[in-house]
């Protein structure tokens, strides 16, 4: 469904800013995604994986390689053909917009004003009151909330391939696993192809396939269970949280 060959991205650092010219952050990535499967991307700080994750969205620009959506070169498209095509992105950090209603943004994002329509995607994501639709998206919402915004404005077209950067940054304990439950959900009911970035034990158990990004390339594809010797210098944390040495069984060293 979506296929990555030879895919490279490559920045030229400031040398007035201590820069040593070009830096490779993807190098030769070669990964084939299958419609309607989980997969889970995972990799040490600065491994590369929410670039990755931005070139397939066109976020950021190919340097070369490409990259084939549904036998289709997109490696040129700009993010909004992409969208268009079916593939859709969750930040890390959502953005807020002062002045602008969650009614607003999911309007926009689904095509229509249609409150009967509205209220099943808000349903989707665990949303209960209509109320909820007529708040504004600003610095007053919850970070649970902002997430329920960008979630629902995510899964509003029934996009083809989701993507997800770090979707647990920013919400309480109690919230990730609704969480996946719901991405899951919208994997199995939907045939949603679902790439989740995160360092969560959630989100790498859920997973159909777990891919382990080091140095801008995928070191290895398979299960959490298999890929747990592998992740033992990684520091990969069950709840986003800074493991300090302590016996917590959802923490890995």
């Amino acid at each position: 469904m979506l296929e990555l060959k030879d895919l490279r991205f490559v920045v030229q650092e400031d040398a007035s800013e201590g820069g040593n010219g070009a830096k490779t952050i993807i190098d030769g990535v070669n990964f084939t995604f299958e419609k309607g499967k989980f997969y889970a991307v995972t990799g040490p700080n600065g491994s590369g994986k929410t670039t990755l994750a931005k070139l397939i969205m066109g976020i950021n620009p190919v340097t070369s390689g490409e990259i084939l959506f549904e036998g289709k070169d997109i490696s040129g498209w700009s993010i909004t053909d992409r969208a268009r095509a079916g593939i859709a992105y969750s930040f890390q950090h959502p953005a807020r917009f002062k002045g602008t209603t969650f009614r607003d943004l999911l309007s926009i994002a689904m095509g229509t004003e249609d409150e009967d329509k509205l209220v099943k995607i808000i349903a989707r994501v665990g949303i209960c009151s209509l109320d909820f639709l007529d708040k504004p998206v600003d610095s007053k919402l919850s970070g649970g909330e902002i997430k329920k915004v960008e979630l629902a404005t995510t899964i509003a077209r029934n996009p083809k391939i989701a993507i997800y950067d770090e979707p647990d940054t920013g919400i309480d304990l109690w919230t990730i696993d609704p969480m996946v439950k719901l991405l899951k959900r919208e994997q199995k009911e939907y045939g949603t192809t679902t790439l989740v970035v995160s360092h969560n034990r959630a989100f790498l158990e859920a997973a159909d396939r777990l891919l382990l990004v080091k140095k801008g390339r995928i070191v290895f594809t398979g299960s959490l269970e298999e890929a747990l010797p592998l992740l033992n210098d990684l520091s990969i944390c069950g709840y986003s949280e800074v493991c300090e040495g302590e016996s917590d069984a959802k923490c890995y060293r």
